[in-house]
Parts: structure tokens; C-alpha cells; sequence
């Protein structure tokens, strides 16, 4: 991907995926973000079962919403619209005992554009 922008978002957890988290157990790999009916909400992203949890534990893979300012979502929405851009997670982090996201407006590649960065490396 080449990133456009990048954005800060907080996210709505439960208590055992923050305990996860705290253990450095989260997986970004597969995970991208959508805007539902004014909605941010994180898919694809891994945080495991905490090891020492019960019945309460979490899904791990389930879709999570994401915390952003209106203003945010509307003109993240109007760049999605407009061409072939995704909202991309890049990584996630503590801030003051919350958890952030931070978010890539990216567009993809194509083939020449990746040949140049390889050729680069």
C-alpha cells in the first residue's frame, strides 16, 4: 500500500482483550477497517483468548468499533468514496491507559510501483 494519511482512533474493548493486549498478544496481519452508517468498526483484527480467563473470555476475531471525531469519519468517508483507498491499521498501542489504532488511509499498488520499491531495497 502506499499511505495517504494516518489517523488515531481509540477502540472499544473488553476487559480481556485489554488484559491480552497488555501481554503483547495481537495479531494486525489480516485486519482492515469499513465505515458502516457513520460507524468506524475494526474486522480482521486477532487479539487470543487471555490465558487466564473463564467463561467471561472474548472472541477473538470479532468486528470491533473504533472511536473517532464526526468530522474524521465524514472526510474518511468522502476519500473512500472518491477512488481505490482503504483504511488500514499500522499499529496499535497504549496512550494514557487507552488503547489507540493507528489508521492509513492507503491506496494500492500496482505492479510498476512495486517493482521500484524492491529495486529501491
Amino acid at each position: 500500500y502506499a499511505i495517504l494519511d494516518t489517523f488515531e482512533a481509540g477502540v472499544v474493548l473488553v476487559g480481556t482483550e485489554v488484559k491480552a493486549l497488555r501481554e503483547g498478544k495481537a495479531s494486525l496481519v489480516d485486519a482492515y477497517a469499513t465505515i458502516d452508517d457513520g460507524e468506524v468498526w475494526l474486522r480482521g483484527l486477532h487479539i487470543p483468548e487471555y490465558g487466564s480467563g473463564s467463561w467471561t473470555n472474548h472472541t477473538p476475531r470479532r468486528t470491533r468499533k473504533l472511536l473517532m471525531h464526526r468530522r474524521e469519519i465524514d472526510s474518511l468517508t468522502g476519500k473512500i468514496r472518491e477512488g481505490n483507498q482503504t483504511l488500514v491499521p499500522l499499529s496499535m498501542y497504549f496512550n494514557d491507559g487507552r488503547v489507540k489504532v493507528e489508521l492509513a488511509l492507503a491506496k494500492g499498488k500496482q505492479d510498476y510501483d512495486k517493482r521500484q520499491d524492491i529495486a529501491r531495497r
